[in-house]
């Protein structure tokens, strides 16, 4: 049948546009996790295994479960399945053979491939697939773990029960180009689904990261708080979610224990995780007490324990700020027990090598300690260059470098670090810290209004990150507002009251109080800074210039001579050639920062 389009006076046919096929398929997207690293090694060997890898065993496995191969893709593949259950099967089938293969191998030269499952409706061509759908599989293969299987929650709801293998909440997902987020779920290595009634292998280490969130236990004799205990668990859950690179198990899952007599041991086992928390809540008649500890689920160790009391008021307000604590709590603990763990890996991955960073970046901002986070950062990223950890962490290095340390070249590593910043969210839009740093870049070099509106965006993504109230409280001095310093802070230090940056973020009270002429303020906070973390060689030249203006210029001479020994290089010429703000009302007050300096003796430079 043709229609007829009139062209002048005469009547052409005209043939109607071709349907576009499109059918509802399951997508597994697959690639080989560090195939830059292991091609630039050694590229024939690799190539060789990978066509074996490919020819004997992936293919085989999908055109088994009845799937077909759309595209290859160098270093991996896309294939379409009618079933979701098919898809996961055949994934699962390869990656346990490719694991069998690979065994004897030395671990960074092993081919391990990363899959992720989704199903949706698709544009269908006869060599390619096309559609929003065939990018979240795309994208769940980049979040999966290497040899492991990453599924959205569609998938997850098709397989449940019907494979052999258990699945971890991972909870929302913020992924790369995708403009919602995806609620995903890892495949538990090394453990086997209930379904099969048969017994977990626990062969496989459990992932980095791993936790579950036990139900909190109601000590108040009042089955009707049991509806407040059983909130902070889920909010906690939905929080820990939110820390880049965890994997938190579901709630339905964690809730399946509740009212049990608890073996962490075995629960670890079960699940295949490296961490649970437990804890529990008791209300008095105006007191609320809450009791938490982290332990180690493979040997048992209690790792960390804390209590939090509160007047009882608002319940549910009560519940958002223990859970915030609790979050921002537990994310420095789990990094630093990461870290013990990598130092005792003989072959690092990019991630262990950012945990083992991220602890000497807690230390405290000396230039040793700064140097030697970044050399692990560094070497993460030679690993993987698009570890988005990595490139935040350097960049917070440069940052740290600049406007704390002090050099020679602060422009260059400003914009160092705006380069990487933007990597990693050009990698990882959401990502809340990256949001915090890039800010912090931004009010660094003149852009202060610019900087405050970025770590607003990242508290829009994280409400937890009490980084980013910090970093506007810095910025509002830099743009003539130092007044409104303190309560940014305040506001951080709410949330996260035993952050390992709290003596940073008590150091910057101190400075905007130095600005203002509150110098008997200023000592206090600076004390308290120091106090909190002693290795932080700006809080000694920032005393020292509050000292000098109460006149005690030999506290203040002593105070010149610590910080010189944390940063023998440290100079009033370095500090006035960052260019952090031309607004008169900062450059007026810093003046006065500078004369305090120089009464106590801190080199000219």
């Amino acid at each position: 049948m043709y229609s007829i389009v009139w062209v002048g006076m005469q009547a052409m046919p005209q043939k109607p546009p071709s349907r576009v096929e499109r059918r509802l398929s399951a997508i597994l997207a697959a690639d080989v996790a560090g195939y830059s690293r292991l091609m630039h090694h050694d590229e024939e060997a690799t190539h060789a295994k990978l066509s074996a890898l490919l020819t004997e065993v992936v293919h085989p496995a999908i055109a088994e479960h009845g799937g077909r191969i759309v595209k290859n893709t160098g270093d991996g593949l896309l294939a379409e399945f009618p079933s979701a259950v098919e898809a996961v099967r055949a994934a699962m089938k390869f990656q346990t053979r490719i694991k069998d293969i690979t065994a004897g191998e030395v671990e960074d030269r092993r081919i391990a491939f990363r899959v992720g499952v989704n199903i949706g409706d698709v544009i269908v061509e006869p060599h390619d697939i096309f559609g929003d759908d065939v990018n979240i599989a795309a994208r769940l293969e980049g979040i999966a773990e290497p040899g492991g299987i990453c599924v959205s929650s569609l998938v997850y709801a098709h397989v449940r029960g019907k494979v052999a293998i258990e699945f971890a909440d991972l909870g929302e997902q913020t992924l790369k180009n995708i403009p919602h987020a995806i609620r995903a779920y890892a495949m538990v290595q090394g453990a086997t689904s209930p379904a099969t009634n048969d017994a977990r292998s626990g062969s496989l280490s459990p992932p980095r990261l791993s936790i579950v969130v036990l139900p909190f236990a109601n000590l108040s004799g009042d089955p009707e708080q049991d509806y407040f205990v059983d909130g902070v668990t889920e909010s906690l859950t939905t929080d820990l979610s939110r820390i880049k690179g965890s994997f938190v198990i579901g709630r339905h899952t964690a809730f399946t224990y509740k009212g049990k007599a608890l073996d962490l041991k075995k629960i670890g086992r079960e699940l295949n995780i490296r961490y649970a928390l437990e804890g529990s809540v008791q209300r008095s008649e105006n007191q609320l007490r809450v009791n938490v500890q982290l332990v180690d689920a493979e040997t048992g160790a209690h790792l960390w324990a804390d209590r939090f009391d509160k007047p009882i008021s608002d319940l549910f307000e009560m519940q958002d700020e223990i859970v915030s604590r609790l979050a921002n709590a537990l994310n420095a603990q789990l990094i630093a027990a990461e870290a013990r763990r990598a130092e005792r890996s003989l072959h690092p991955s990019a991630l262990d090598l950012y945990f083992q960073g991220m602890a000497r970046w807690n230390k405290g901002w000396t230039p040793a300690h700064l140097a030697q986070a970044g050399s692990f950062f560094e070497r993460a990223l030679e690993l993987d260059p698009d570890n988005v950890e990595a490139l935040v962490g350097i960049a917070a290095i440069d940052i740290a470098n600049a406007g704390i340390n002090f050099t020679d070249n602060p422009d260059a590593l400003y914009a160092a670090a705006e380069t990487a910043l933007n990597k990693a969210l050009s990698l990882a839009p959401q990502y809340a810290l990256a949001h915090a740093f890039l800010g912090c870049v931004l009010f660094c070099t003149k852009r202060g209004t610019e900087g405050i509106a970025e770590c607003e965006h990242a508290l829009a993504l994280n409400p937890n990150l009490a980084e980013a109230h910090a970093f506007i409280g810095v910025a509002k001095y830099f743009i003539g507002r130092a007044e409104e310093t303190e309560a940014h802070i305040y506001e951080a230090i709410r949330l996260s009251p035993r952050d390992e940056g709290a003596h940073r973020w008590m150091f910057w009270v101190g400075f905007s109080k130095l600005m203002l002429g509150a110098d008997a303020e200023a000592v206090v906070w600076f004390r308290r800074s120091l106090n909190d973390n002693s290795n932080f060689p700006i809080a000694y030249f920032e005393l020292a210039a509050a000292l000098a203006h109460l006149g005690k210029l030999d506290e203040a001479r002593g105070a010149v001579k610590k910080g010189l020994a944390l940063n023998p290089t440290f100079t009033i010429r370095r500090l006035k050639a960052i260019p952090f703000s031309d607004d008169s009302t900062f450059r007026e007050q810093g003046r006065r920062v500078i004369h305090g300096m120089r009464m106590a003796g801190v080199p000219e430079g």
